[in-house]
């Protein structure tokens, strides 16, 4: 979307456009008495299936309020999302990313919610389903779209429960995203608002945020990234299980082994580490400060230390929690610089080629735009990540 006047700017906000609701819940299909009805049937994981199958219903009826809608959607069937790579792109192009283990995950899920749920209430409902929206391959379309068209409305500070179910906005949805956006949605009772934060131009895009996503989640959820260096809020990973293999490859004996061991089941107790968790490292700061420092801390103190700080059961936070700013990790004690570089290059070992050829090849205009689009975005994801551990590197040496 772009301005044809130029946006006005009260003080202390910008201008605003209101999207009324209701949005596209399912509570607004033409099926919402029965989806209230079969609401227990309906459960799921995701939470998603009851939005789904009203965006299935209201797909094939022949005169859908939301057809007008459905007519601005992208062509479901040219969707760019890495779950409809073919697998061996996924692992030849994101390797290393996290990238192809979430979209193996995806696809699981989506595979089972999809034949346990979704299709025999279909199946059990032939006057609101059509044999042709009975279709896996359909629905994995619509979870994309879902997934990089929805919004959802975040939840209270103090208000523990499961996350608000998805919901489609026309028109609020047409917005692209940008880490240095131009406005941001605000949400209230009765209508939606998408308040400009700066002076926008006549003729200028008016770009939304999704939020703070790093390229890996961009295309992953959305099927695009931000070229490098513009993403601001790009990350790496360093998955929790490596820094423990590179505390192993110091262990000098099996005595030690076994007390990394112990070390490690009890940051799994207090809730630091997990099999499946990641440390997340931005640009300039450490997503997850307290975890990491947490566990350098445990993992690198001495023996007898230990001892009394698994009796104590950890220290108070005040005291356990370190500054993990990026121009900080200089800073930190000689055996968690060891221990973070050690994990750091076991992290670049995941990735199929180095930095300086991703530099060559970015640099190279020329063979840069010999590349397909999915290799482009790709390159663009690998080239962010490296750049951030690398830089781990040099803080670390």
């Amino acid at each position: 979307m772009t301005v044809t006047e130029a946006a006005p700017t009260p003080r202390g906000r910008g201008g605003q456009i209101l999207l009324r609701r209701p949005e596209f819940p399912q509570e607004t299909s033409a099926s919402r008495t029965l989806f209230r009805s079969e609401r227990a049937a309906l459960q799921s994981p995701s939470g998603w299936v009851p939005l789904l199958l009203a965006l299935l219903h209201e797909l094939q009826a022949p005169a859908s309020h939301w057809s007008p809608y459905f007519a601005l959607w992208p062509d479901l069937g040219r969707l760019e999302h890495p779950m409809f790579w073919t697998q061996e792109e996924r692992q030849r192009l994101l390797q290393g990313t996290g990238v192809p283990e979430a979209v193996e995950k995806d696809l699981a899920n989506i595979r089972s919610e999809y034949h346990s749920v979704v299709l025999p209430f279909m199946e059990a409902h032939p006057d609101l389903f059509s044999p042709k929206v009975r279709s896996l391959e359909l629905y994995h379309q619509l979870v994309a779209l879902v997934m990089a068209y929805s919004f959802q409305e975040p939840l209270d500070e103090e208000d523990e429960e499961e996350p608000n179910s998805p919901v489609m906005v026309p028109a609020a949805d047409i917005l692209n995203h940008l880490a240095n956006h131009n406005a941001n949605l605000e949400y209230s009772a009765d209508y939606l608002q998408m308040v400009a934060t700066q002076s926008i131009p006549k003729g200028h895009e008016i770009f939304n945020t999704y939020g703070q996503m790093a390229n890996w989640q961009l295309i992953h959820m959305y099927g695009f990234v931000e070229p490098y260096p513009n993403n601001t809020d790009d990350t790496a990973d360093i998955q929790m299980v490596t820094l423990r293999e590179a505390a192993l490859q110091g262990a000098k004996n099996a005595s030690e082994r076994l007390l990394l061991y112990e070390r490690w089941d009890f940051l799994c107790k207090l809730e630091m580490v997990g099999e499946e968790g990641a440390f997340v490292i931005g640009r300039e700061e450490v997503l997850t400060e307290e975890e990491l420092t947490t566990t350098l801390r445990v993992l690198c103190m001495p023996a007898e230390e230990f001892r009394e700080y698994k009796n104590q059961e950890g220290w108070e936070e005040s005291e356990s929690k370190g500054s993990l700013c990026i121009s900080n990790i200089p800073k930190l004690k000689a055996s968690w610089r060891r221990l973070l570089r050690d994990s750091v290059l076991l992290t670049l070992q995941t990735y199929a080629t180095d930095l300086k050829t991703e530099q060559d090849l970015l640099s190279n205009k020329e063979l840069y735009a010999r590349l397909s689009s999915r290799e482009q975005q790709a390159l663009q994801v690998r080239y962010g990540q490296k750049v951030i551990l690398h830089q781990l590197l040099e803080l670390t040496s």
